[in-house]
Order: C-alpha cells, then structure tokens, then sequence
C-alpha cells in the first residue's frame, strides 16, 4: 500500500429539505386547514478515527464526499425524512484544517474519536406551522437551509513514544527489526524507507511502547535534497528521539561528529521545537569496531555534545545493548508520565 500522509477533500453536508404547501381535502369537510409538513434536516458529514488505518491514500481517489438531503414536507402533516449522516474513516493521529484558512479544526487521537466537519442544512417548515386564529388558511412556508460545504486539508502524523532519526543507512529499520515486530525493508543502499514505519516494544509484562521509523535524512533536507523534511512531521508527537549513527562508517570521531551536526542543523531549519526535543545518540554498528575503538568514539562524542545526554552503543544488527537501551527510554517515559502526573495533581 502507498504511503500518504496529506490530502485535501471537499465535504458537503445535505441541503434542508423544504416545508410542504397543502390544505386538507376530505368529503364532507368543506372547510379542511392547512396541513403541509416540515422537511427533513439534511444530514451532517463527520470524521472518525478507525485503528488499523495508517495512510491517508484513500483521500486519492476520491476527494468529494457528500451527505444526503433532507427530504421535502408533505401533505397531511406528514414530515420529510431526514437526511442520512455521513461517516468518514481516517487514520489515529490526523490533523484536520480548514484549507482555505489554514485553521485547526479537530486533532484525531483517540480509536473512535468523532469530528462534526460540516453540518446540514436546517428544515424548511410547512404552512402548517403558521396556522393561528388570525390566519386560518396560511400560504407561507419555507424552505431549507443549505448544508455547510468545507475543503479540508487532513495531514496525518504517526503517534508513536519514541521517534528514530539519522542519516541514510544509520540503521535505524534494523533497530526497529530487532526490538519489535516490525519488518520494515533493509538493504545496503540508502532510503529503503521510504514512508514511517511503526513498531510496539514490549519491556515486560503489560508493558509496551510505539516507536516510529521515520526515511533518513541528508544535508540540505530541508532544501529538499533526499527526501527532503516532509517526514520529520511524524516525529511531532513524539516525547523521544533516538539519534542512530554510523560509527563503523566514520573515519573518525570528528567524522561521526559533523554527521551529528548534520542531522541538528536539518532540526533547527524544520522550524518545530524538535531541535529541543529530549533526544539520545545511539552509536550503532559496535560490531564492526574493536571494543577500544568504540570506546573512544563514544567518549569524544560525549566531549563534544551535551555532557548529560546519554550516548549508546549498540549493535542493532547482532542486538547487542538493544534491550539495555530499550529499558533505558521505558524507564525514561515512565518517569515522564510519574512528573506529568504528579503536575496535574498539584495544579
């Protein structure tokens, strides 16, 4: 299935049906009053967030969706049927603007969550409804309102705990292979991943989290160079990132360094606090340094980057410290949830 992760649609909620005209006709009653019945309401278009769905590619083939009418009034007092309500499936994690405007309209979290995007049009009323002791035989009815027409841009962002970046072939697929049950594609030419992957991390009993695989990123991504920053947007809900580099490709620390460089540079230029998200640097590939080697990278990295950011490393293709690393943000975004708790209880 392809990826697509925005969309714009055209909703259009049904037209009020109108208020019927009609005077009672009935043999031996001469003198029969008005009986013309209200319209339908038109029915109103809602989204609702269904699990299972995680691309917004549906949106591609079909972009105009509308509700049905509300029906006319009729004779005999008899009302018009409403209208049927319209149900749109999109993904967990959808933003929802107006297109036009560019204003926020609904954020789509939760598994069923439902979002009123356009609302039918009002009845019309029959002329039984202006019947009074002044007017015995009204002429007047009126006519439905029309039902709200919106266009839509729906933009959808993955929610996961924990977010990976890094550079082309940092492993970052291999990674969530190895810790989850994932099977993003991995090869040895750069941007296998072509779209976000999503994989559970199961830390013991009753105890998990999602973490999001997102393609990599190269210098000058936020000029569109690669596959440009697009993506980064699925790392906006994130509390975590990890940061996987390359160790055994680097000629060197300063090397590993100006990749790191890199990547925060493309952060910044994205323009969100991602550049101030909590972020971790995973070293990957130990495997393939002696263990002397490794060390020594390890230790110029911390040198040079934020003395209190943890730095890893790991061999994701071997598993070597995966699971260490793991129980590492577990116990992170526990403590994150103890501190937020903790705040909302004292105000």
């Amino acid at each position: 299935m392809k990826f697509v992760d925005e969309a714009v649609i055209q909703v259009e909620a049904g037209d009020g049906g109108d208020g019927c005209l009609s005077f009672r006709r009935e043999k031996y009653i001469p003198r029969g009053g008005p009986d013309g019945g209200d319209g339908g309401n038109g029915g109103s278009v809602y989204l609702v967030t269904q699990r299972g769905l995680n691309t917004l590619v549906d949106f591609r083939y079909k972009r105009l969706f509308r509700a049905e009418r509300g029906r006319h009034g009729m004779g005999n007092n008899r009302r018009g049927r409403a209208g049927r309500d319209l149900h749109i499936s999109v993904p967990p994690g959808t933003l929802v603007y107006e297109a036009d405007t560019g204003e926020l309209i609904g954020d789509m979290t939760a598994d069923g969550q439902v979002l009123l995007v356009a609302e039918g049009g009002r009845h019309g009323l029959g002329n039984a409804r202006f019947k009074s002791s002044t007017n015995r035989a009204p002429r007047k009815t009126t006519r439905g309102k029309p039902g709200e027409k919106r266009r839509l841009h729906l933009e959808l962002q993955v929610l996961a705990d924990v977010g990976l970046l890094g550079l082309p072939n940092a492993g970052k697929s291999t990674l969530i292979r190895s810790v989850s049950a994932a099977r993003p594609k991995v090869a040895d030419y750069p941007f296998t991943t072509l779209h976000p992957e999503l994989g559970v991390v199961s830390t013991g009993a009753g105890r998990s989290f999602v973490i999001a695989d997102i393609p990599g990123l190269i210098g000058g991504a936020a000029q569109g160079a690669g596959l440009g920053i697009r993506f980064l947007r699925h790392l906006s809900r994130t509390r975590l990132l990890l940061h996987l580099v390359d160790i055994a490709a680097c000629a060197g620390p300063g090397e590993a360094i100006s990749q790191i460089r890199t990547i925060e540079h493309e952060l910044a230029e994205y323009g969100t606090d991602l550049d101030r998200r909590e972020r971790w640097l995973v070293l990957n590939k130990m495997d393939l340094l002696d263990d002397q080697t490794a060390g020594r990278y390890r230790r110029e990295i911390i040198r040079a980057s934020h003395p209190d950011r943890p730095v890893f490393l790991i061999s994701a293709k071997r598993g070597q410290n995966c699971r260490a690393l793991m129980l590492a943000v577990d116990r992170w975004l526990a403590g994150q949830h103890t501190d937020l708790r903790a705040r909302a209880e004292h105000g």
